[in-house]
């Protein structure tokens, strides 16, 4: 638990600082947002039925045939009358008209000698008396440097709830139509898209503005007012009187808003039906237009490049500016909304929040393929729900942020995991990387999980060994020298037992403890806990031939016993080490000292040689061990299979089966004579065995 708690800790800690960058809400969490966003509108653009809206546009055919523009305002009011006369229901120019038609006679005339310009006609006058007659409306637009709007204000407007102008955009200035063309006209509006959006693709338009006293209508919900014959607009405001803005009420449309009074515009996939070019309004024909003009909101703009009133979409399309204030119309009268309560996005937070803790605790408890099946669930919940909304009413939920969140988590909380494996890993090979084969290090590594505190029980066969004469060489060598000793013993000794599968367990001063069949199953583990020291008997043998240790060399007693016992994790939670405990740890360490009594090199107690009976075992009689209430029969071990196969053996093996008999009944001198003759050609340690066993006749005669 301790060991996950750290990963646990910084993996919330990466949740709650996620949490923080969505609250703080950066601009490149908004980018993703309103892509995600978008993405909804590119596969599902606003369908149905188009409504009554119209745009003349000022393209380049009307430019070819009118000429360039600005056109004279004779022309504009021209095509006034005529759009009045094909029974338009409200025409909206999105165009500025901040400055007096230089292309007027009158004006053209004031610069000439001798002409009295008073008599000539003056288009700006023409253009507004059109206006006054007709359900026209001009735009401003929104400019810090500009002076403020005056006498703007040609419909009511009513408040419900609390007052929303401190929420919405500051008109701080405006570019305006001149006077004559602003006090003709029966309605204005601002002709400015958000902001935020301007430069990039335009997702809201502001339908209210305000001077921080007076609340002005964008061009889209004038129009639409000065089309319905209303005076009145009704902002509803927030009911928790917070400042902000809820809908707007115009006669029979309620339209949903954001909290400053924008629109989310939800686009239709472009349309050329949508527009006529103000050259067939212009020219002699203008009369078969009336079937896309009668009862039309009409928008008079341009989508002439070089007019520069292009913008960018949801959709990705780029298209007249003109014609995002005529969608805007179109979709109030569709009623087909999008909307995001504030409280979305307090709920996507903590939903991630929630989901994102979920998602640390199930990658470090139950392992990165589970963690992976959890992300992909809460990221399919995420896009099926999100989507759902969106299709089923208009609701921007956000599914940029918590799908990208959930990644984030996802693969730090996999490095997480794969960080604690490999220091799991590193702790595994520290533990038993010098103490066991490699093979049985790769099984350990993959159960690394089960090094924990505790144990179990198991059979398995331990090993001492021990150097003779330990305390007189380190008299006669310095402390140097016996450290490089023992190393060489240890390391040639070791290799033999990890090269048969066991597991060393520690180094004791000049001793060396291992154990076979832990942590991982050895089969024959008794089989190859004998061979371990039969080999360690030849390497010693060998480096003793080549005066690796001087004269006269070094000796080591082994003692092996099998037996259950308890194997597994012993120490402190911070700190432990692999080892086991119980009787055949203590038979072995005993048998290992009985060693010297016996006078020979390798002894087992009974079960190892029960266990491996097709070594060449010889029996060596039964000791009293401490700690034991009964005597304990032994054996030692004089070589592998084939020396236990050969004919020398054999014949030894004979004559000691008589010795042990004679020596049951108090005699043995020809057997244990015959013995000493046979014994040392099979081995040379046999010698020193048979010349102890007069001193050892209580541990014959005590066997039955």
């Amino acid at each position: 638990m301790r060991r996950r708690l750290f990963p646990t800790l910084l993996g919330l800690l990466l949740v709650l600082v996620l949490a923080g960058t969505r609250a703080a809400d950066p601009y490149p969490v908004v980018v993703l947002r309103e892509i995600a966003f978008d993405l909804y509108q590119r596969a599902v653009p606003r369908a149905g039925p188009e409504g009554p809206v119209r745009v003349v546009d000022i393209d380049e055919k009307a430019l070819a045939a009118i000429g360039q523009w600005p056109w004279p305002r004779d022309r504009l009011a021209l095509l006034t009358e005529r759009l009045t006369q094909l029974g338009a229901a409200a025409i909206a120019f999105d165009v500025l008209f901040p400055e007096a038609d230089r292309l007027s006679p009158r004006t053209i005339a004031a610069g000439l000698d001798g002409v009295d310009a008073s008599q000539l006609a003056d288009n700006d006058e023409i253009f507004a008396e059109v206006l006054k007659r007709t359900p026209s409306i001009l735009g401003f637009a929104s400019s810090q440097n500009a002076p403020r709007l005056q006498n703007g204000n040609k419909g009511g407007f009513a408040i419900s709830g609390g007052d929303p102008k401190p929420s919405l955009p500051l008109l701080r200035g405006a570019v305006a139509p001149i006077a004559i063309l602003k006090d003709a006209a029966p309605g204005l509006g601002s002709l400015s898209l958000n902001d935020e959006d301007a430069a990039t693709a335009v997702r809201r338009v502001p339908l209210l503005w305000t001077d921080g006293t007076l609340l002005y209508p964008g061009l889209a919900l004038e129009a639409l007012r000065l089309a319905l014959g209303l005076d009145t607009v009704v902002a509803l405001g927030d009911t928790a009187n917070s400042g902000t803005m809820e809908a707007i009420r115009l006669g029979p449309f309620t339209i949903p808003t954001t909290a400053s009074g924008d629109i989310s515009v939800y686009y239709r996939a472009p349309s050329p039906a949508l527009y006529v070019s103000a050259a067939r309004i212009l020219g002699d024909d203008w009369q078969a237009v009336a079937p896309l003009i009668a009862g039309q909101i009409v928008l008079i703009g341009t989508s002439a490049s070089g007019l520069l009133d292009i913008h960018a979409t949801a959709l990705g399309d780029n298209v007249p500016g003109v014609s995002i204030h005529a969608g805007v119309i179109d979709q109030i009268v569709s009623g087909q909304f999008l909307t995001r309560a504030d409280w979305l996005g307090g709920l996507e937070l903590f939903s991630f929040v929630i989901t994102g803790a979920a998602l640390v605790f199930v990658v470090l408890r139950l392992g990165p393929i589970a963690g992976l099946a959890t992300a992909v669930v809460v990221m399919a919940t995420i896009l099926v729900g999100s989507w759902y909304m969106f299709t089923r009413a208009g609701w921007l939920i956000d599914w940029s942020f918590p799908l990208i969140g959930t990644l984030i988590v996802y693969g730090v909380m996999i490095y997480f995991q794969f960080s604690l494996a490999e220091r799991n890993r590193r702790e595994v090979r520290r533990a038993f990387g010098y103490y066991v084969a490699p093979e049985l290090l790769g099984v350990i590594e993959k159960n690394a999980g089960k090094l924990e505190l505790g144990g179990e029980l198991k059979e398995i066969t331990v090993m001492f060994s021990d150097m003779r004469g330990f305390t007189s060489f380190t008299e006669k060598h310095t402390p140097q020298d016996t450290l490089a000793t023992l190393n060489t013993l240890f390391g040639a000794l070791g290799k033999q037992i990890v090269d048969r599968f066991g597991t060393i367990d520690k180094f004791i001063g000049d001793a060396i403890m291992a154990f076979w069949n832990a942590p991982v199953d050895v089969p024959q583990h008794a089989h190859k806990a004998a061979l371990s020291a039969i080999a360690m008997r030849e390497t010693l043998d060998a480096l003793n031939e080549k005066k690796t240790f001087g004269d006269p060399g070094i000796a080591v007693g082994i003692g092996i016993a099998t037996g259950v016992a308890l194997v597994g994790n012993m120490g402190l939670e911070t700190r432990f080490d692999y080892s086991t405990i119980g009787d055949p740890v203590n038979v072995a360490s005993r048998v290992e000292g009985e060693s010297k009594v016996v006078g020979f090199d390798i002894v087992a107690a009974e079960p190892t040689a029960i266990a491996t009976r097709d070594l060449a075992w010889l029996e060596a009689g039964s000791v009293q061990l401490k700690g034991k209430a009964a005597r304990l029969k032994i054996f030692i071990l004089l070589g592998d299979d084939k020396l236990a196969q050969s004919a020398e053996f054999a014949t030894l093996k004979a004559a000691h089966l008589a010795l042990l008999e004679a020596l049951r009944h108090g005699e043995g001198g020809e057997a244990l004579k015959r013995c000493k003759e046979l014994g040392p050609a099979v081995e040379r340690r046999m010698a020193r065995f048979y010349e102890l066993v007069p001193e050892r006749i209580a541990d014959f005669v005590s066997v039955a």
